[in-house]
Parts: C-alpha cells; structure tokens; sequence
C-alpha cells in the first residue's frame, strides 16, 4: 500500500455512508437495481451509484450489470449489528468519525477538541443528545462488544462476597453476568439516570432484576458504601489523571474499611503497547500501564494487592483502600 491509498478518505466515508443508509439490507432483502436501491433509502441514484461503483473496484459488493449491484462475501459484514453500531453516521459512529477532525488540534494542544466539532465536549454532547448516547450505550455494551463474561478471580475467592457496585456498568451486561454465576450475591448498578433507565432490561432478561439495585447518579458523586467489591470496567481508561484519581478516590472512600476496588481492561501489563484509542481523542482517557496505574491509585488512597492477566482474558487489577 502506497502513502496516497493509506491518507484516503474516500474508502472510510463510503463505506459509513452505505452502512448509514443500510444499503447490504436492502440487497439483502433482494433489491439490486439502483432506483430501486435510491428509493428505499431515500437517496439521490446517481450520487448512490458513484458510491457503490467506487466501492466495487475497492472490492466491496459487485455490480454483475450496469446499475445491478449485490452482496459480496466483504459486503455482508455490513449486515453485523455490532459493527453497524460504530459506522452508523446517524448515531454515535458520526461523533467518532467526526472527532477525527480534531486531531490536529489535539495533538497541538494535549487537550481534547472534541468541542471544535460538535458544539460540546462529549459527555456533555451525549447528555444533549439522548439518541447519540443511547447508541454510546449500544455500543459499549453486548451489541457492540458481545456477550460479557463475570467470570475473574479475586483474593481468596468469591464466598465471602455478598454485594458488588458496578461503577459506571453502562447498561448492566457486566453486572448481571456476575450475578448469574453467583447466586448469594446482590448487585448496584451506579450509572446516569438516562442509563439506569435501559438498563432494567438488562437485568429482567437475565433474572436477576430482584437481586439489583440501580442507583441514578455521576459517580464523581459519593457512592454507596460498604460493598465487598467496587468494580470499574473499561472505565477508567475514558478519563484522564486527574478525573481517575477523582473516581477511584470515591471508590477508596465507599470500599473503607473492608471493601475491594477491582480494575478490568482499563490497565495492562506494562510491556504492553497501547496504540491511540479513540477515548484518547474524543475525552483525553488512556489505556495504563500497571506502574502507572499504581501511580494514581497511591493518590487515590489505594494500594494494589493484585495485578495480572487472568484466564478469562481479563487484566485484572485489586485495590485494597489504605486505612
């Protein structure tokens, strides 16, 4: 691949605006001709089939016959959900392709510009815009990531736990799969009230909703105390240092004097390299490394008892609050 095909925006943008306009649906459903194509989308034809005859000699689709265009084995993945999830211009997809225009200024800066896009930084983007956040939800849940596994080991095992907050759960998938593999434990749900809401669902369909209590709050908020266990799952890393070190110190205050704090896939190993997430633009969150982690949990009034990669894939990190 030469330098022209890798800095061309043309491919990405094409294949969003198809995805956008669920174009493999409608030739899924058996419509191949493009008026026939134009109109169920609601799209102008001969702009649409510029699109798709760009895309076929990208090797997306085929067009078998002038303005006959199918599915090819590249094209079906646009039937997927969980990717559609993050292509959908209309949805949270947009917001992430668009924040690629403030790079420059991040870069520059070291602070996110997210706002240069879209009006807001993004939490307060998703807050304006519930439909925006509810694809964000989608997006980092099961439908965008799969199905969530409870299952990671702690000190000295699970019997003596009775009761874990899941610090920002999203939409409960986390929590209600710890809750299906451990009867005797109860469960918190510490999210925004907009996500609360999606998240009685969650908890029906996997029957655990008479085990959980959902708590409508930030959590930069004082949370629930006494829990065994505090968990923050893929959390962290949407937060820069000084935002973390407020969290987790909230979590250190909740857990004293005998809770635990646990840390999944925000933290890895550190030989570990972490590339540039899309967090990293759109809040200034980052991927850390276990001494860096350490760094912020000392100034969060907590000490690490155990770090480490754990058979269910997880990189689990154990906190224990100083007294």
């Amino acid at each position: 691949m030469n330098l022209w095909d890798m800095t061309d925006l043309a491919l990405p943008w094409s294949i969003r605006v198809v995805a956008t306009l669920r174009i493999a649906d409608k030739m899924e459903a058996g419509i191949s001709d493009i008026d026939e194509l134009a109109a169920a989308a609601k799209c102008d034809s001969g702009v649409l089939r510029g699109v798709l005859e760009f895309l076929v000699d990208k090797g997306l689709f085929e067009e078998p016959s002038p303005g006959q265009f199918r599915l090819n084995e590249p094209a079906r993945g646009l039937l997927e959900p969980a990717l559609l999830i993050g292509l959908d211009l209309d949805g949270i997809g947009g917001r992430m392709a668009g924040a690629w225009g403030t790079l420059l200024s991040y870069v520059r800066s070291g602070i996110p510009a997210y706002h240069e896009a879209f009006g807001l930084p993004f939490w307060e983007d998703l807050e304006a815009h519930p439909e925006i956040a509810a694809s964000f939800d989608a997006l980092i849940g099961p439908r965008g990531h799969g199905n969530f596994t409870g299952d990671f080991e702690i000190t000295g095992g699970w019997e003596d736990v009775r009761t874990v907050v899941d610090v920002g759960g999203g939409t409960g998938a986390m929590l209600a799969a710890i809750l299906e593999l451990r009867p005797n434990v109860r469960g918190v749900l510490v999210e925004l009230p907009r996500t609360v809401e999606r998240a009685a669902g969650t908890f029906r369909t996997a029957g655990v909703e008479h085990r959980v209590t959902a708590v409508a709050q930030s959590f930069f908020d004082p949370l629930p105390p006494g829990a065994d266990i505090y968990l923050l799952r893929g959390v962290l890393n949407n937060w820069a240092d000084a935002e973390a070190v407020a969290l987790l110190s909230r979590c250190a205050e909740a857990a004293r004097p005998a809770g635990r704090v646990v840390i999944l896939k925000s933290v890895s190993a550190d030989c570990a390299r972490h590339g540039f997430p899309i967090s990293m633009l759109m809040v200034g969150g980052k991927d850390r490394s276990i001494t860096e982690f350490r760094s912020i949990a000392q100034q969060s009034g907590l000490v690490v008892v155990a770090a480490g990669q754990q058979p269910s894939g997880y990189f689990a990190v154990e906190c224990r609050p100083v007294a």
